[in-house]
């Protein structure tokens, strides 16, 4: 069941990326690019700790930990990295970058407040 929620879960920031690229995309095409790019990221950060989570068995309770561990630590980079990328390699505008993020990131948080 943990599989799928995180399936779920990546495939709803996916949806909140387009959402949030045909939202901005009202302001130009720089701002809908740097919004979807900005949701890509958390998706794909979710997808790497989620992978890493759930690779393999669990032999203890240690071991669990270091891979959640891990996987957050991962996913951090995945983020902040891509959130680097986006603002100073491509110059996209941070305010809609910023805004995909949040939204993306909200949609993880929410997941788990209403599992059903």
């Amino acid at each position: 069941s943990g599989r799928r929620l995180a399936l779920r879960i990546m495939l709803l920031q996916l949806a909140v990326a387009a959402l949030a690229g045909l939202v901005f995309l009202t302001l130009g095409r720089p701002e809908a690019v740097s919004a979807a790019a900005g949701a890509v990221v958390v998706a794909l950060g979710t997808a790497l700790l989620s992978a890493r989570f759930f690779s393999g068995l669990s032999s203890s309770a240690g071991m669990a930990l270091g891979r959640l561990l891990t996987g957050m630590l991962l996913k951090w980079i995945v983020i902040v990295g891509g959130l680097f990328v986006i603002l100073f390699q491509f110059k996209l505008p941070p305010l809609a970058a910023i805004t995909g993020l949040v939204a993306a990131y909200a949609v993880y948080l929410l997941a788990f407040r209403f599992k059903g």
